[in-house]
């Protein structure tokens, strides 16, 4: 379409980009990162105040390491060592969880938050050495949400 001004092409009006609510998906997320908060900052925070007749009287024999001929000195750290990655996994989950959550806020539109929350899942299941798969498959299900919920198509004018 031409405009009467020599020849200048006049640009189309800008294509407002859908509102797509993801409040399941950010829910979802959002009740997973508290359930990692809980369980491996629990450990890491209990475990690592925690001092060696504590350890174990109360946890070595929760392990079931009482019979494992380990010494107690061995056992506490192999625990404060469990602890601290446990700790480390958490940062990162949360690090990969905010920065899902901040492109879900700025461009619901797009799908590409997903895949930060694809990688939390991950890092909970990996970092917490598969013992927590059910936080874990609640990060998965929300990176599939944003698989799988259709986004609105817009249609040029």
């Amino acid at each position: 379409m031409r405009t009467a001004q020599a020849g200048r092409r006049r640009l189309p009006d800008a294509v407002p980009v859908p509102r797509v609510p993801r409040r399941a998906e950010l829910a979802i997320a959002v009740v997973a990162m508290a359930a990692a908060v809980v369980t491996m900052g629990g450990f890491t925070l209990v475990v690592n105040q925690m001092d060696q007749q504590t350890f174990g009287a109360v946890v070595l024999p929760a392990l079931g390491g009482e019979g494992s001929g380990l010494a107690l000195a061995e056992a506490h750290t192999m625990g404060r060592t469990l602890a601290a990655w446990f700790g480390a996994s958490l940062v990162v989950l949360l690090l990969l969880s905010a920065a899902g959550i901040a492109l879900t806020r700025s461009r619901p539109h797009r799908r590409g938050a997903g895949w930060w929350f694809l990688a939390a899942g991950l890092v909970c299941l990996l970092g917490s050495q598969l013992v927590l798969f059910p936080v874990a498959f609640l990060f998965f299900v929300a990176a599939g949400l944003f698989a799988v919920r259709p986004v609105p198509r817009v249609s040029p004018r």
